[in-house]
């Protein structure tokens, strides 16, 4: 079993959901399952999900899940919250340095 955060409702409106990642030590805490982070569902913003898969990395969490399309603007279904092969690239290598400093591999 693989736990999956991708956000809670809120009031507020710019997000499609809050991503509440102290949730990530609080569950490793209490458990021994592993918790997945969906920025792309949890946020809906292309642009949010690189700095959260940041975050998510730093505080722990056990995986990603993150919508790419070569071309989001013309995706079928979620490329608002879909980051492009470059940005993923990009974001593959801070990554790997944010792991490290943290003493995780990626």
């Amino acid at each position: 079993m693989i736990l999956c955060e991708r956000g809670i409702r809120t009031f507020e409106s710019y997000c499609r959901n809050t991503l509440p990642l102290a949730i990530v030590p609080e569950v490793h805490r209490i458990s021994h399952l592993p918790i997945i982070i969906d920025p792309s569902q949890g946020t809906g913003h292309a642009h949010l999900v690189p700095d959260m898969c940041r975050a998510a990395v730093a505080c722990g969490a056990d995986g990603l899940i993150i919508e790419c399309h070569s071309d989001p603007e013309h995706a079928l279904t979620d490329g608002a919250q879909s980051i492009t092969p470059q940005v993923l690239k990009s974001l593959m290598v801070s990554l790997k340095k944010i792991a490290a400093a943290v003493d995780r591999e990626i």
